[in-house]
């Protein structure tokens, strides 16, 4: 009986961080020293949370609930394509972030997460784009890629190919994001952490400790 109620507990929680992550993706905003398309968000906020206070796999949950309903209730412009770069850069951060923090739950911990995870999304979106998101963008939306990398032309005319405007526009902006991202999540650290990480499992002891 114990198990079914921390697991409800568990349930729940990740529900809400999920729904708290949907409403936060649907407040996104471009930044003008950036292409177009590039809009940053805080949804990988709450999963963050979750992967501090329920583990890496529970925020990678709520990553991919997050991509879910958003597609089910906002629909798709992108045949999916954006919202599946959105899980895959996304679940990239809360995964590492979530795996370091588990072995040292402490707030000097969070942050060598936040980095080590800022620096593996970085890399995993710019290897994403270059090799499958660009390249699928033309092939389900008509686009062609020269239409596509004209975007960030026009805010940097050192962006000439696929290769520069990763270089160039894409990963600079991804740095951007996860410091945005990095810097609200520690703000909320004290705050959030230690009342999420009291499931009735123990876990209290952890809270106290992420304090």
């Amino acid at each position: 009986m114990a198990n079914n109620s921390i697991k409800l507990n568990k349930m729940v929680k990740i529900s809400f961080l999920a729904a708290v992550a949907v409403v936060l993706m649907a407040i996104d905003f471009p930044l003008p020293i950036f292409p177009a398309f590039l809009k940053i968000d805080l949804s990988d906020v709450p999963a963050i949370v979750g992967a501090f206070t329920l583990g890496p796999v529970a925020g990678v949950v709520v990553e991919f609930i997050k991509v879910f309903l958003y597609a089910l209730i906002k629909g798709t412009s992108t045949a999916m394509v954006g919202e599946t770069a959105n899980f895959l850069v996304g679940g990239s951060l809360v995964l590492v972030t979530g795996l370091i923090y588990k072995k040292n739950k402490t707030r000097k911990s969070a942050i060598i997460g936040l980095i080590a995870g800022s620096i593996t999304m970085t890399v995993v979106a710019a290897l994403a784009n270059y090799y499958f998101m660009l390249p699928a963008y033309v092939k389900f939306m008509g686009m062609t890629m020269e239409q596509i990398v004209s975007m960030g032309t026009v805010v940097n005319s050192s962006i000439v190919d696929p290769f520069t405007l990763v270089l160039l526009g894409i990963t600079p902006f991804n740095l951007v994001k996860c410091l945005l991202v990095s810097v609200v999540t520690m703000v909320l650290f004290n705050k959030v952490i230690p009342v999420l990480s009291s499931v009735k499992d123990g876990s209290a002891k952890g809270s106290n400790r992420a304090a």
